[in-house]
């Protein structure tokens, strides 16, 4: 429920009045989603370069070698998340979102002009870094603004602004690839991003007094002997709360597949004769969907429920990989048939499943629960990527599309299994 004005409606710092809800917090909530789109934008400068600098440029042999920077970045930005949950009771979340953004100022300077590939790998420890400090604020402060009753909403435009970014930078960097080579100029468009996101961090007020006004108004007050330190909620998000290790696992297995087919993806299809542009498009076409789809099934969560988006996006996910070998005779049409089915898939679990966490979460642990979660979810990255690496050198990259899809569809299951609806008065 939003909070209606009244002559004691508290105030933040600044004497401004506080009330929960999108409609009354617009002016702030659409700064964040732009800052989201400068994050989203920043990592989205790898999606399509980066493993062929690594085959082209560098001339490394083998796929695991390849795709140790989406280890090196998914590792860092997973245990990043964590601490990001943790620091919010230290510092305000403005500050750690600032600080994030001055973290990924040297990532497409190295990008564009490293030496060598160790530089690239360090570059993405700094990527992640970024990442799971700013993404994390920036979900965290939409939810603290809009209340429980529009957190699928927040969420989806959240994750749909960020990984629509994506999309369409992994297609800008793809053409400019074909068009003037794979280095500098595809990555230093990421200057524009580090610069338009610092200057609106430094614009976006902290959210902290909207975090009090929901405590103090919460149905359910937090029980006397409930821990909200880090260690005890990592704990009941990871394995204690079924519905919370079902979203945690789905999590870790969504990211998985993202960062299978972030290494995978365009070897497989340049193997297969395409050429950049079009590994470009398929490259892009995925978290654009993955993007775009999230406004709407954001909302559709917040009035079905999370569970439904969670299971099927899952299995949706798997079909998109089964069909990418099937159709792999005609690549660009196998190509384009997966990313659509990966993006639609994503775009179905990606909100449903912060929503689904925050609905398990007091406002008293949220944070951290969301922290965890998205630790999961993000080792999902370095996952992905050494399954990835080890099953390509052992079996080929087309063995490594089965088992995604096989891994995807028992997570699936999984999901249905433990994951229960909670549905709160303000839903």
């Amino acid at each position: 429920m939003n909070t209606p004005p009244t002559a004691t409606t508290p105030t933040d710092a600044a004497g401004r009045p506080v009330r929960l809800g999108l409609r009354e917090n617009w002016a702030q909530f659409t700064l964040l989603v732009i800052v989201n789109v400068c994050v989203g934008g920043l990592v989205g400068l790898e999606r399509t370069t980066v493993p062929l600098i690594g085959s082209r440029t560098f001339h490394l042999t083998s796929d695991l070698a390849v795709f140790s920077f989406i280890i090196a970045f998914g590792f860092t930005k997973a245990v990043t998340n964590l601490a990001a949950g943790a620091l919010t009771a230290r510092f305000h979340r403005k500050q750690i979102l600032v600080a994030g953004w001055l973290i990924g100022i040297p990532v497409p300077f190295a990008l564009a002009w490293a030496p060598s590939w160790g530089w690239i790998v360090a570059a993405n420890v700094l990527l992640g870094l970024n990442q799971g400090l700013t993404w994390s604020m920036t979900v965290n402060m939409k939810i603290d603004l809009v209340g429980p009753s529009r957190r699928g909403l927040a969420t989806g435009l959240n994750e749909a602004a960020g990984y629509t970014a994506v999309g369409v930078t992994a297609l800008l960097t793809g053409y400019l690839a074909a068009a003037y080579g794979l280095r500098p100029l595809p990555e230093l468009i990421g200057v524009v991003f580090v610069g338009a996101g610092l200057a609106l961090a430094l614009a976006v007020r902290d959210t902290a007094a909207h975090v009090a006004l929901e405590l103090a108004q919460h149905s359910k007050p937090l029980p006397s002997d409930e821990n909200t330190g880090l260690k005890s909620t990592f704990a009941r998000t990871s394995w204690l709360n079924r519905s919370l290790r079902g979203a945690s696992q789905a999590g870790l297995v969504n990211n998985l597949n993202d960062g299978l087919t972030w290494g995978v993806f365009p070897l497989l299809f340049t193997d297969h004769g395409l050429g950049l542009a079009a590994v470009g498009l398929i490259k892009g076409l995925y978290p654009v969907l993955w993007g775009l789809g999230q406004v709407a099934t954001g909302h559709l969560s917040d009035r079905i429920g999370r569970k439904p988006l969670i299971v099927y996006g899952m299995l949706v996910q798997a079909g998109g990989f089964v069909l990418a070998l099937v159709l792999l005779e005609r690549p660009l049409l196998a190509g384009i048939v997966s990313a659509v089915l990966l993006g639609l898939g994503t775009a179905m679990v990606y909100p449903a499943l912060i929503a689904s966490v925050s609905d398990h979460a007091h406002p008293a642990w949220r944070a951290n629960a969301l922290g965890t979660y998205r630790f999961w979810r993000d080792i999902g990255y370095a996952a992905g990527a050494l399954v990835a690496g080890v099953l390509a050198d052992a079996l080929g990259l087309n063995a490594t599309v089965i088992a995604a899809a096989v891994l995807t569809a028992a997570s699936g299951l999984l999901a249905a299994r433990w994951i229960t609806e909670h549905r709160s008065d303000a839903r």
